[in-house]
């Protein structure tokens, strides 16, 4: 299976070419949706390879349709540009691009606070579908809290390995 990784946008300079690398070896194309950055977000993708679309930002699930929809291929890796695969989670990624099981996959998200993991309150281990066959499922929620949900009867399958978060810098 072919897999687009796609990624909503908006000045995120800091962030955006450690998530870009981290998609790199799973990758075929990667797509980033760009709400009209005004600092280097979009030229810092575009030279990592990244077809990039600017889009005004209607909300978090709309936006992330609409990235979707961009998506060359029906694999789709949904990540936030404040986040990126860990080792481990890369490995899995490749193993499932091989054989394709399920129509959606979910992994625990590790969120990171002042550069430090958080592994209790709740935010560990915070599994979500973010890899997903888009002819199956879709961005469902409001303007903030959306999920991927996938239709009836389609299967999910956990993968091992880390989405990193970095919640806050500082």
């Amino acid at each position: 299976m072919k897999l687009s990784a796609v990624i909503i946008t908006f000045n995120e300079e800091a962030t955006i070419e450690r998530c870009i690398n981290s998609l790199q070896p799973v990758a075929d194309e990667i797509v980033v949706v760009d709400s009209y950055s005004t600092d280097r977000t979009r030229e810092l993708a575009a030279a990592k390879g990244a077809k990039v679309f600017e889009r005004a930002f209607a909300g978090f699930t709309d936006q992330k349709n609409f990235a979707a929809t961009q998506a060359l291929y029906d694999g789709v890796l949904s990540l936030d540009a404040d986040e990126y695969l860990s080792p481990e989670l890369t490995a899995s990624i490749q193993q499932v691009k091989q054989q394709w099981p399920a129509d959606g996959y979910t992994f625990n998200r590790l969120n990171h606070y002042g550069g430090k993991p958080i592994k209790t309150c709740g935010w560990y281990p915070d599994a979500k579908i973010r890899l997903w066959d888009k002819r199956k499922g879709q961005w469902e929620g409001g303007l903030v809290h959306e999920v991927v949900v996938m239709q009836p009867g389609a299967k999910e399958k956990h993968l091992a390995g880390d989405l990193m978060h970095v919640y806050f810098r500082n």
